[in-house]
């Protein structure tokens, strides 16, 4: 843990918010990469050290999620369900997650643009499966731009608060708020993992079986 947060401390000490583009915009394409990790940490960090600006912070993530996930549309779009089925193993995309990205953005449309932003799986393939399934770019730019502003703000000003509690006070009792603040956070997160099981299961029913080429 503490060699992850010495690793996490500097790449956000030597590249600085090009660090939290890279790693937002590059998970947003459809690789996986630990990019919401990436945009707490950098809250936590500027709330801890004040060396980012929390708003600059907010801004690239966004940015980062709407441009990454714009190409992942465009890559989606392009390539296709067949791209999808024969190379999704290979960047841990099986068939389960495949049928849950799908059924979740075939019942629910824009919704799931908006709202994958916040779950992990579908944060990454969302955009790739909006443009496979051919959803008009003007409304999957309107719901992917809301989602993205509204999960790098959520995201953002909870771990910059968390992280301002650690660095301005220094007794136990105000480190232990600190730390329930971060607990907010992580709970977040298991509420929406644990969704995100159930959710499988229901595509599994409505897709049972393989999933076959076009």
């Amino acid at each position: 843990m503490l060699l992850a947060t010495s690793l996490v401390d500097d790449l956000l000490g030597r590249f600085g918010y090009a660090a939290i583009f890279g790693f937002v915009a590059i998970e947003s394409i459809g690789i996986p990469l630990p990019g919401e990790t990436m945009l707490i940490a950098a809250a936590l960090y500027a709330g801890h050290t004040h060396l980012l600006s929390i708003e600059a912070i907010i801004a690239v993530a966004a940015a980062a999620a709407i441009i990454g996930d714009n190409i992942g549309f465009g890559i989606g779009h392009w390539g296709g369900y067949r791209l999808l089925l024969r190379y999704g193993p290979y960047i841990r995309l099986h068939q389960g997650r495949v049928k849950l990205a799908r059924y979740l953005f075939l019942r629910h449309g824009g919704k799931v643009v908006f709202f994958g932003r916040f779950v992990s799986v579908l944060r990454t393939y969302a955009a790739f499966l909006a443009g496979t399934a051919r959803m008009p770019w003007p409304r999957f730019l309107v719901f992917n731009a809301s989602g993205g502003i509204v999960w790098a703000t959520a995201y953002g000003v909870a771990a910059y608060a968390a992280g301002n509690q650690i660095s301005k006070f220094s007794g136990p009792v105000d480190i232990a708020l600190g730390a329930v603040a971060v607990l907010v956070i992580v709970a977040i997160v298991l509420v929406l993992r644990r969704q995100e099981r159930a959710l499988t299961e229901k595509a599994e029913v409505a897709l049972p079986g393989p999933l076959e080429e076009p």
